[in-house]
C-alpha cells in the first residue's frame, strides 16, 4: 500500500506562510518580485511506499535515488542559477513533490538537464526515471513513452523585441526569422501552421534569446508560461505579442508501459491541489501568469 502523507487544512496554509517568506534572498527561477522558501515544508517525505509492478520504481530504489530530467534556463519553470547551481521553479518542485511521494528527499534526487529534441530517447534507454520540464502531451510522444498528468495547460506564444510592433500574432510572420529549440511542437506548429520568412533552431531558449537580443531574429515562440519568466527578468528588453494560439498540455515523461507509476503520479496530482496551487502561486503567478489546475487523466 502507498503511504504518503500531506500538510491540510491549517497545517499547510502555515506551510505555505513560512515557504513563501522564509528566504530573503528569494528562489532560484522565480519571477523578480516572488519570495520563496523550501516549498518540501509543504510535504513530508513518504513512507512505507510500494509501488509493486513498477519497474522505474524499483530501479529508484535499487540506485537509493531519483534521477530526473529537467531544463535549466527557464525561468519560473525549471532554472538553475548559474552562481549558486541551485534549481528551482515550478517543474523542479512538481518533480520533487514526485519523489517525496515516492519516498526520496531532495537530497536523493540527480537532476539531468536534458534537451528537448533528446527526451523521449533518455525515457527509452532508461537514462532517467521520470522528465519533468515543459513537456507537451502529444500522440507521437505517446508512441514510444507514457505521460502522467497533465498538470499544467498553456498555450503557444511570441516574445519579439519590447519596441517591436510589427509583431502581434503568427500572421504577422511572414518575412520574419523565427527562433525557437530543436524538438518543440512550438516550432514544429510555426512550419506546418503558418508561413515565417525563415525558422533557426537552438537546443536551448538561451540561445535564442541571445539571438533576439542581438537582432538576428524577430521573434522566439515557444509555450507563453516559458516566455512570461524572461519577460520578468528584462521587461525593458523583452514583451510577449499578442495571445495565445495553442492548447498545450504539459505531462511527466515516464517510460511506456509503467502504469503504476503513471497511476500513483496522477493520484498525487489529483488530491494534493492545495500543495499545486502554493507551488503555482510561489513561481508563476508573479510573471502574470493565469491557470488553474487541470485534472491528470492520462
Amino acid at each position: 500500500m502507498r503511504k504518503t502523507r500531506f500538510l491540510t487544512g491549517a497545517g499547510i496554509l502555515a506551510a505555505g506562510v513560512l515557504a513563501l517568506t522564509a528566504c530573503n534572498s528569494g528562489t532560484p527561477g522565480a519571477a523578480p518580485g516572488a519570495e520563496g522558501g523550501d516549498s518540501a515544508q509543504l510535504w513530508e517525505v513518504a513512507s512505507e511506499v510500494s509501488l509493486d509492478g513498477s519497474p522505474t520504481y524499483e530501479r529508484m530504489v535499487s540506485a537509493d535515488k531519483v534521477v530526473v530530467g529537467v531544463k535549466e534556463d527557464q525561468p519560473g519553470l525549471g532554472f538553475k542559477d548559474p552562481i549558486t547551481d541551485e534549481r528551482g521553479g515550478f517543474d523542479v518542485e512538481i518533480a520533487q513533490w514526485i519523489a517525496a511521494s515516492l519516498g526520496f528527499d531532495a537530497e536523493q534526487i540527480e537532476y539531468k538537464t536534458i534537451p528537448s529534441a533528446n527526451r523521449e530517447q533518455e525515457l527509452v534507454n532508461g537514462n532517467i526515471d521520470y522528465y519533468v520540464g515543459t513537456y507537451s502531451i502529444t500522440d507521437k510522444r505517446k508512441e514510444s513513452i507514457d505521460f502522467a498528468g497533465p498538470y499544467l495547460i498553456t498555450g503557444q506564444g511570441l516574445l519579439v523585441a519590447a519596441d517591436d510592433e510589427s509583431i502581434s500574432e503568427p500572421d504577422d510572420l511572414a518575412g520574419k526569422i523565427v527562433c525557437s529549440v530543436t524538438g518543440s511542437t512550438p516550432l514544429q506548429r510555426i512550419r506546418d501552421e503558418y508561413a515565417p520568412g525563415d525558422t533557426v533552431e537552438y537546443d536551448t531558449y538561451t540561445q535564442c534569446l541571445e539571438q533576439l537580443r542581438g537582432g538576428s531574429v524577430d521573434a522566439v515562440t515557444t509555450d507563453q508560461a516559458i516566455l512570461a519568466g524572461y519577460v520578468a527578468q528584462e521587461p525593458e528588453t523583452f514583451k510577449i505579442a499578442g495571445d495565445t494560439f495553442s492548447e498545450e498540455r504539459y505531462g511527466v515523461g515516464l517510460p511506456k508501459g509503467d502504469t503504476v507509476l503513471k497511476d500513483h503520479i496522477n493520484a498525487l496530482f489529483n488530491d494534493g491541489g492545495e500543495v499545486w496551487t502554493a507551488l503555482f502561486d510561489k513561481n508563476l503567478a508573479p510573471a502574470g501568469i493565469e491557470g488553474e489546475q487541470p485534472t491528470a487523466d492520462e
